[in-house]
């Protein structure tokens, strides 16, 4: 079984596998007449394959016991995930570069503080949606369409913080 010890998330870490979404960290704009800062452009949206458009949904998810037990990973290998906490939920991230096979030594775990996001780029690996210590409510961004645009990999992983 692969043993991860999940490090604090951060942009320069993530890069290989997609953007970290993080108002605190990027740069903004006034709108609406001054009363609004848009944080624009934080995630590339990839919806790819014919017939693809872009979801916009809400996930409620029930928080995983640490150590996190995993069997698979999954992709998404026509369209890019982003998924973005909507109230300060922290939760893990266990992500592999993409390809056609997992290389053990190249799979990384994070945890979030809470206030960030992932976007996860088309055909990287990663776990199912694993929130700490309580319910999450999450905004998730991702692709549409008839072709099929999940993929799983069996790997038996535990993750501590």
């Amino acid at each position: 079984m692969l043993e991860l010890k999940a490090e604090p998330l951060t942009p320069e870490a993530f890069a290989p596998f997609g953007e970290v979404i993080d108002a605190r960290a990027s740069a903004w704009f006034p709108i609406n007449a001054g009363r609004t800062r848009r944080h624009h452009d934080l995630a590339r949206v990839e919806t790819l394959g014919e017939g693809a458009r872009t979801l916009i949904s809400l996930f409620v998810s029930q928080p995983v016991s640490i150590p996190l037990e995993l069997d698979f990973l999954e992709r998404h290998p026509l369209g890019s995930q982003a998924f973005m906490p909507l109230h300060e939920e922290k939760f893990l991230v266990v992500v592999a570069p993409p390809g056609e096979t997992i290389d053990p030594g190249e799979v990384r775990a994070f945890v979030t503080d809470g206030r960030q996001g992932v976007n996860y780029r088309a055909g990287t690996w990663h776990a199912i949606q694993s929130v700490l210590e309580r319910e999450g409510e999450f905004l998730v961004v991702d692709r549409g369409g008839e072709e099929n645009n999940c993929d799983e990999h069996p790997l038996a992983l535990r993750v501590t913080l």
